[in-house]
């Protein structure tokens, strides 16, 4: 898209000013002034402009030509402190799929700083080339510079699908980016596929409270863009025998540069086990009564070196913070072991934890829902069951 000021039309009111959420306009000899590389082209000033002095002007659908000029699958690489966070490796194991069924690249796009001693793990999980920007101003993930370098490198490279993690990071990033560049994004995936003859992503998501499946489609736009929740992909195992590119990208200060400055980062300090990382979860919801009640599972979790999850219901009452909450407005997780407390199972938090490996549900009401995707169940009083348990692992476990 483009955007321009009719200098004839334009007063210079300031109205336009006064509205640009984006700090984008300036008012020189009394014509509007805009900064292309800070316009969203979000249609604020058009909107507010009586005198009909600017336009923003949205191309024509991309012809088939045009969409042919794309090809390749891209997934952005999450960083934080300079780690690579574990749902890139995730992305990488469904993108290597997909670039095999499209006879295409994969490539990971990595923007941070110090982050050479980890290139070869991306390239060993699949990756066929590595696009690298680095600089100390990358280090922290900030919303702006990160997406201005990704629209450049979009631009130039032209990806036909590029996935994202679901996460924090990836959330405020990629919507940004899907504006830029004029195309659709799918968010929180739980399938993707291909159709191979049109080269179209089939992007599967839950809908209506997860009570139907979507998949969804970008035929005339690219690239095909697409969130997925971590926990939902499986990484490949390293293969270590595989070779790669590392290409690195180099851009001119200002594109690292943001109008927001990162203060301080606060991390929350758990005494558990990571809900993300866990290998076994113990989750409570509304059938816990009461916010103490919850230090019975923090004592189940603690001698099984668990993590402590809830439901929406036991969020929404206070009782256990948000990071805690499993389910479609909280977090996915896939442990090996998921331990439900007074959870009835509503299909909100079933989408968050199904893909458990084993789900073991204590409930006294033998109809809850849960009862019908675990692989144990406990028609009980959990009260009762949860310090039973917990004596006897620690017995058997001696901790």
């Amino acid at each position: 898209m483009s955007i321009q000021v009719i200098i004839e039309k334009c007063t210079g009111c300031k109205l336009c000013l006064n509205v640009c959420p984006f700090d984008a306009i300036r008012i020189s000899d009394k014509k509007a002034v805009i900064d292309l590389d800070k316009c969203n082209l979000c249609g604020a000033c058009q909107d507010a402009c009586k005198f009909k002095a600017i336009i923003i002007e949205k191309p024509a659908v991309g012809t088939t030509l045009e969409l042919d000029e794309y090809r390749g699958v891209w997934v952005f690489i999450e960083q934080k402190r300079s780690k690579i966070q574990p749902v890139s490796f995730e992305l990488l194991g469904k993108g290597r799929e997909l670039a095999d069924k499209l006879d295409c690249q994969l490539s990971g796009v990595l923007i941070g700083y110090n982050m050479d001693g980890q290139l070869d793990e991306l390239i060993w999980r699949g990756a066929d080339n590595i696009y690298l920007v680095e600089s100390p101003l990358l280090l922290h993930f900030q919303d702006e510079p990160y997406t201005n370098i990704l629209v450049k490198l979009i631009q130039k490279y032209k990806p036909e699908i590029f996935l994202c993690g679901a996460t924090a990071i990836g959330r405020s990033l990629i919507s940004r980016v899907a504006v830029k560049i004029n195309t659709g994004l799918t968010a929180d995936c739980t399938g993707l596929d291909i159709e191979p003859e049109k080269r179209i992503l089939l992007q599967t998501r839950p809908a209506f409270g997860g009570n139907i499946m979507a998949t969804i489609i970008t035929p005339k736009h690219r690239p095909q863009m697409a969130t997925v929740r971590h926990k939902v992909m499986q990484p490949l195992q390293p293969d270590t025998n595989r070779k790669g590119r590392v290409i690195r990208e180099d851009f001119e200060e200002k594109f690292y540069l943001s109008r927001t400055k990162r203060i301080d980062f606060v991390e929350e300090i758990e005494s558990l086990v990571n809900l993300a990382e866990a290998d076994i979860i113990v989750s409570g919801g509304r059938g816990m009564g009461d916010k103490e009640n919850f230090k019975l599972l923090e004592e189940l979790a603690s001698v099984l070196g668990a993590a402590v999850g809830a439901s929406r219901a036991a969020v929404d009452s206070g009782w256990m913070p948000y990071s805690h909450q499993v389910g479609q407005t909280g977090r996915t997780v896939a442990p090996k072991i998921y331990i439900a407390c007074g959870i009835s199972g509503q299909i909100q938090h079933l989408v968050g934890m199904q893909s458990s490996k084993i789900i073991v549900a204590i409930n006294k009401d033998p109809e809850a829902p849960i009862f019908k995707v675990a692989t144990y169940g406990i028609v009980d009083d959990l009260f009762q069951v949860v310090p039973a348990l917990t004596k006897r692992f620690k017995e058997v476990l001696k901790r």
